[in-house]
């Protein structure tokens, strides 16, 4: 389904919320919990490389199925690498926030809203997935006026940051 109409979206929200299918601000608070387990995991296998203390692995490995067992409730169904695709966009936007936040700390601003802009694209792009309103089986075959067409606007990024934005200011708290 494209992404035409940013008030259908929003109405889809509104709906799925009624029906107590899934509050999107509490999703989008355990994306952000799953997206520091990832980051904790790869700070325990730098830890067990640059300590040779094994310790840190087993830590790695409870800490990995603590994070797939949370991205199961906001990636419940998937179809081929749509469950990595989602874990590394969530990563990737993390990673793309702590570089923004330590060229904030240098004074780069400039630098610094690059790399945030490219973190909520990402983020975006995961919801967009994973809300159904990207389907990753349809890239090849959109038309012009679908959302993975760059346009004026900004292409599919922009798109997918207004309607994560706009949705995100309806929910629930």
């Amino acid at each position: 389904m494209p992404i035409d109409n940013v008030d259908k979206f929003v109405e889809k929200v509104n709906n799925a919320k009624k029906d107590n299918k899934f509050d999107l601000s509490a999703d989008e608070d355990l994306s952000i919990a799953i997206m520091n387990l990832i980051s904790i995991e790869e700070h325990f296998f730098f830890t067990a490389k640059k300590t040779g203390k094994d310790k840190y692995f087993d830590l790695l490995k409870e800490t990995r199925e603590m994070r797939k067992d949370l991205l199961k409730k906001i990636v419940p169904e998937y179809e081929g690498e749509v469950w990595c695709i989602s874990k590394h966009l969530l990563a990737g936007s993390m990673r793309l926030m702590e570089v923004g936040t330590k060229m904030l700390g240098r004074g780069k601003n400039k630098e610094a809203k690059d790399m945030f802009e490219k973190a909520y694209n990402l983020y975006s792009l995961f919801w967009g997935i994973n809300l159904g309103e990207v389907k990753l089986g349809d890239v090849a075959k959109l038309d012009e006026d679908k959302v993975t067409k760059t346009d004026k606007k900004g292409g599919i990024f922009a798109k997918l940051g207004a309607l994560v934005k706009k949705a995100i200011d309806c929910c629930i708290e």
